[in-house]
């Protein structure tokens, strides 16, 4: 039992020291600086979205463009149509699937 409980306490330790090594506050004239491995792995650029509780940072890509050409993907070469068709098809397949869940 003590060993478990220690165990326990261990986990939360760690947690809380994730929790705080990643807590932030502004500075003066309101700016936020990030880690430097936040910006490594995100980047330097993000739209600020806020909620009722919180707000969130959603990293801005380099070449936007080129991000929205990539998760297009192979919908570029498609017309509206096909687009359309391929939709419909999805969400009756999805149908099915969940009519043979029941």
């Amino acid at each position: 039992m003590f060993i478990e409980d220690f165990a326990g306490l261990i986990d939360r330790m760690f947690q809380l020291r994730i929790y705080l090594k990643n807590r932030i506050s502004t500075k003066l004239q309101g700016r936020l600086y990030l880690p430097k491995e936040v910006r490594e792995k995100y980047g330097e650029r993000y739209h600020i979205v806020e909620y009722e509780d919180r707000i969130e940072l959603i990293p801005v890509a380099d070449d936007p463009l080129a991000a929205v050409r990539s998760a297009a993907g192979e919908l570029r070469d498609a017309s509206t149509d096909e687009v359309r068709e391929n939709i419909e098809a999805e969400a009756r397949a999805d149908a099915a699937d969940k009519d043979v869940d029941r």
